[in-house]
């Protein structure tokens, strides 16, 4: 079983926006789209489509986006049973006006997320996963810091393999918040500016070694179409390619390849393997609308995988 706890998002995607229509005019757009986000959703929802038993936790409004968020969910098989509904908040939305060339400025509600706290969390559940992933780190305002550390040791004790992501806002003592949660880290697993940003360190050797020295076993980059790349305590290093596709979106990629990785993880993949996996799942991701696309099943991405050739390497 799989526990993933953060972040729960509905996008509004809308592509495509170039330029804001001035005054009262309007323009017509290609395609608008409605879809689960969030490093802990939007995680979740590929997961469960890569064939996953998956339980997620989060905080949503007593309301009608709420109420979408968790039909979409259920629609997936995956558990919604410990997504709380909080009264007198709003759910998280995120409206992305889609460049064409698929970047996403996005406009966002915080909503109820800031209001999930350590007791939301259900420790039965989380004693019995086999991996926790943890997603939203430095948005979670009620969770961010002692709760988050307090729950990735409750599954750390328990014998999960830990993962996080967060998102990268700029606030102050953003390495001092964070920190304390890489010695119950597995995995950290941020996108390459996210990290720039924490440690003011460019060189992604010099960004790794950081996080490990301070705890983490291992991290994995994210570097958008510059691919991906692993360091580990126990000596593996890697750049991994992404996949040469059309892309359309890069929504939800970061949370795709998550839900690739930990995927090929629990398959008993190699580490290798699972950052080559993860980065199929992100290039296929940017080959639709919203952060759930892309992605069919385990079996088509294994095609994918294994059958698509790769962008050069190139230094991000």
């Amino acid at each position: 079983m799989i526990v993933t706890i953060g972040l729960h998002i509905i996008d509004v995607c809308v592509v495509p926006v170039d330029e804001i229509p001035r005054k009262q005019d309007v323009a017509i757009v290609d395609d608008i789209n409605i879809s689960v986000a969030g490093t802990a959703a939007g995680t979740a929802v590929n997961l469960a489509k890569l064939g996953n038993d998956v339980v997620t936790v989060g905080a949503v409004g007593n309301d009608e986006m709420g109420d979408i968020l968790l039909r979409i969910m259920g629609r997936y098989g995956i558990n919604i049973d410990y997504i709380k509904k909080k009264e007198n908040n709003k759910t998280s939305c995120t409206v992305l006006p889609i460049r064409k060339n698929g970047e996403r400025p996005a406009l966002h509600l915080i909503g109820a997320n800031a209001t999930l706290c350590y007791e939301d969390i259900p420790h039965e559940i989380i004693k019995s996963a086999n991996f926790c992933h943890i997603g939203g780190f430095y948005l979670l305002k009620s969770f961010d810091g002692e709760p988050t550390l307090k729950t990735l040791r409750l599954a750390k004790d328990s014998g999960a393999i830990t993962t996080m992501d967060i998102i990268g806002i700029k606030c102050e003592n953003m390495s001092e918040m964070i920190l304390p949660c890489m010695e119950y880290l597995d995995y950290f697993m941020p996108n390459l500016e996210e990290a720039q940003l924490i440690t003011g360190l460019q060189d992604i050797d010099e960004i790794a070694d950081y996080f490990l020295r301070n705890g983490a076993n291992a991290v994995v980059l994210k570097m958008g179409s510059h691919g991906s790349f692993i360091k580990t305590k126990t000596g593996l290093r890697r750049r991994q390619s992404a996949f040469m596709v059309k892309v359309v979106d890069t929504t939800g990629c970061g949370d795709a390849f998550n839900s690739g990785f930990i995927t090929a993880l629990s398959k008993g993949m190699s580490e290798t393997e699972s950052v080559e996996f993860g980065s199929a799942c992100g290039s296929l991701c940017a080959t639709g609308l919203s952060s759930n696309a892309g992605i069919i099943n385990y079996e088509e991405t294994l095609k994918f995988m294994k059958t698509t050739p790769s962008l050069p390497l190139e230094i991000p």
